[in-house]
């Protein structure tokens, strides 16, 4: 297998991967479609180049660890398929890094469109 086969070959697997946790994950259509949604508010509001990077940036760190979340859980799921306090230990865990980081991203979130939603309620008032 060449470079050019091997590339398309793990092209293949990664959306493979991502057509799994969409099929299997609720909560990574939900960080999704809020994406998506910031994303259209992001046009919306005309944020500068500096907001779109944060943004862009906190999205995908979201969906990041929840793809790792999702990779962790199957995995745990092989390994320990009876019920287990440290294989629960370890998905509250990565539960938790997902959580950290769609507060973090809300707050930014925050920072970049409160003052714009403010100021577009000053002028609505």
């Amino acid at each position: 297998m060449n470079g050019i086969e091997r590339f398309k070959f793990s092209l293949q697997n990664a959306f493979a991967g991502v057509k799994i946790a969409l099929r299997t994950q609720r909560n990574l259509r939900i960080h999704l479609f809020v994406g998506a949604f910031i994303i259209a508010l992001s046009f919306l509001l005309q944020i500068n180049a500096i907001e779109w990077s944060l943004l862009l940036l906190t999205i995908s760190i979201v969906l990041v660890a929840e793809f790792i979340n999702t990779a962790l859980e199957f995995s745990i799921d092989l390994i320990s398929p009876q019920f287990s306090s440290l294989a629960k230990k370890a998905k509250d865990i990565s539960a938790a890094a997902v959580l950290i980081a769609a507060f973090v991203s809300l707050i930014i979130g925050l920072i970049v469109f409160g003052p714009k939603i403010l100021t577009l309620l000053a002028v609505a008032l």
